[in-house]
């Protein structure tokens, strides 16, 4: 599998764009005045518990205040395990017996805000490094689980000796990332000891800064591109403004001196998302219907709780029989999802609705085809079987917004749910406000002002209901018609 990974920068925004095999995977979009905060390490002040919820809120600085879970609290364990471990066999010591109102803790954002719900927080500090992960508050040595088992000992001892060597420093637990598992001795102590020394920072602003401050930012989207997307498949790096091409190889340099190397500076007359089309796949992925090759369709709708996705067969009868277009269609929109849910980074849960399939065999091999293309998904995702219902329930790790959640807005209309009333219904229901309105008060006349498409069809097939309630009431009603109002505003002035 080949990978390309194209940046396109501007003073207010990098869109990053990670192509396969010549599709667009994964979209990450970071604005300048909306950076994420996945990472960020605050000394927050709490501001309220809840031992009902076994939660608190915390004040970090923000707009809402940030939510952490009791089990998001870090606790010190003996025997140097990993606090996911001991957390599957230990009780949690209750949330209200761990922290207290108007106590300043240091905290680590874990999950961005979410339309609106907070941000949600974690005591347990993890600072990110080149090839480590740090957890200055644990003495865990660990080894990433993508790391194939037969290797992991000996890298897990090569890294105990290196963490206990005095020269670093000492102390703090370390998880060798996927990328590290190459690495020399040299490289990793110096990442050990680039860790050590951030941690230091932190702590020592944490002891002169008032509670609300920012103790630490994570890397932006540019650096994160070499940190985190980077992969053995990545082919090239293509970004296309100088000054950012020269400050991402000066950090690569330093921190990620293999990926170097890969890196480009785009001078193409086109812009460089015009190299593969990625303008058009963000519009399609906007998009409620994603129509497939075969002639088959999904349906995708996001809503706050959960995403479901429809599988329909459209146009496509290119199979022998019916079962067999059923099933070749599922196939395909069996990798179309996984495409799509990297692609538009939907999260949460997911309720897969394929078309129903008589066999058995069709079925384990549409499921099969499903989890071997989410298996390529750097996010942490989790499928289910066929219920009886014929529904796929999935979960995808949610750390950020969705795609859409990023570059749109509920519409002014209808308010996000999708439609508004037709212009008839608002009719009536002006026709109601103006009755209502007559019993309580004795005005002159009554002025209905609306949208030009209400208006005219009070003039038209509705003027003999308009013309009844105005004999009804014995007042005149005027309309205005109004071209910056929506089908369902209105304004009924008494004059």
């Amino acid at each position: 599998m080949q990978q390309d990974i194209l940046i396109n920068w501007s003073p207010q925004e990098t869109r990053v764009a990670v192509v396969e095999n010549g599709a667009v995977q994964e979209m990450h979009i970071e604005r300048t005045l909306e950076r994420g905060l996945v990472g960020n390490i605050y000394l927050g002040k709490v501001s309220r518990v809840l031992p009902g919820m076994q939660s608190a809120f915390i004040d970090i600085g923000l707009e809402r205040a940030a939510f952490l879970h009791v089990a998001d609290v870090w606790q010190r364990h003996e025997g140097g395990e990993h606090p996911a471990v001991v957390r599957k066999t230990e009780a949690l010591v209750p949330i209200e017996k761990q922290v207290f109102e108007g106590q300043a803790l240091m905290v680590q954002v874990i999950k961005d805000p979410i339309g609106t719900k907070g941000a949600r927080l974690s005591t347990q500090i993890s600072i990110a490094g080149r090839l480590l992960v740090f957890l200055p508050q644990d003495d865990h040595v660990g080894v990433s689980q993508k790391i194939p088992v037969a290797e992991r000992d000996a890298l897990r001892a090569r890294l105990q000796a290196l963490v206990g060597d005095k020269s670093t420093g000492g102390g703090g637990g370390f998880i060798l990332r996927t990328n590290g598992e190459d690495a020399s001795d040299a490289e990793l102590a110096e990442d050990i000891a680039y860790l050590r020394k951030t941690w230091a920072r932190i702590r020592e602003a944490a002891t002169r800064q008032p509670p609300g401050s920012l103790l630490h930012q994570d890397l932006d989207l540019l650096q994160r591109v070499l940190r985190d997307l980077v992969s053995e498949q990545t082919q090239t790096i293509r970004l296309d403004s100088m000054e950012q091409f020269q400050r991402l190889r000066t950090f690569g340099q330093e921190y990620m001196p293999a990926a170097v190397g890969r890196l480009q500076h785009y001078k193409g007359e086109r812009p460089i998302f015009d190299l593969y089309g990625i303008d058009e796949e963000i519009a399609r992925a906007l998009g409620r219907r994603v129509d497939l090759k075969s002639g088959g369709y999904l349906i995708v709708d996001q809503t706050e709780a959960l995403t479901t996705i429809d599988v329909n067969t459209g146009g496509y009868v290119g199979a022998r029989n019916f079962d067999d277009t059923i099933f070749k269609t599922n196939l395909e929109a069996a990798q179309a999802i996984a495409r799509q849910l990297r692609l538009r980074n939907l999260g949460g849960i997911i309720i897969v609705d394929f078309i129903d399939m008589a066999r058995e065999d069709h079925q384990h091999a549409v499921l099969s085809e499903f989890r071997k293309q989410l298996a390529r998904d750097r996010v942490k995702t989790m499928a289910g079987g066929f219920s009886q219902l014929g529904l796929v329930e999935m979960t995808r790790k949610r750390t950020r917004e969705s795609l859409a959640h990023m570059l749109c807005e509920p519409c002014s209309q209808c308010q996000g749910s999708g439609q508004v009333k037709t212009a008839r219904s608002v009719c009536y229901d002006i026709l109601r406000e103006i009755l209502r309105e007559a019993r309580q008060f004795n005005p002159r006349e009554f002025r209905v002002i609306a949208s030009p498409r209400v208006v005219e069809l009070f003039l038209d097939e509705e003027s003999q209901h308009l013309a009844g309630l105005s004999d009804f009431i014995g007042k005149p009603i005027s309309l205005q018609a109004e071209s910056v109002m929506g089908q369902e505003q209105y304004d009924i002035v008494l004059l």
